[in-house]
């Protein structure tokens, strides 16, 4: 992979990670990096299925190549959270 195509899944996967962060309900206690993370993974392995799928290369915008890797980062994003220890009332009586 040359550079140019690093730079844009970086940018592609900052898109996909905030997209799948809006997608899944309440608050998430994950921080912006992580996010980004989840949304590059999500990014490269999307686009592995939908290459699987051979629905990758269509003409104008890859609509299901899109929904999946949304949909992989709305539950990238959903699982971190929810392996996050919850904060607040520990210690408590």
């Amino acid at each position: 992979m040359e550079i140019d195509g690093i730079i844009s899944a970086i940018v592609i996967g900052v898109v996909i990670g905030v997209l799948g962060r809006l997608v899944v309900p309440g608050r998430q206690r994950i921080g912006v990096l992580w996010t980004i993370l989840v949304g590059v993974v999500a990014a490269f392995i999307g686009s592995w299925i939908a290459s699987a799928l051979d629905v990758a290369d269509t003409d104008g915008v890859d609509w299901v190549e899109w929904l999946i890797q949304i949909g992989l980062a709305a539950v990238g994003v959903a699982a971190l959270d929810r392996s996050r220890p919850r904060q607040g009332r520990r210690g408590r009586a």
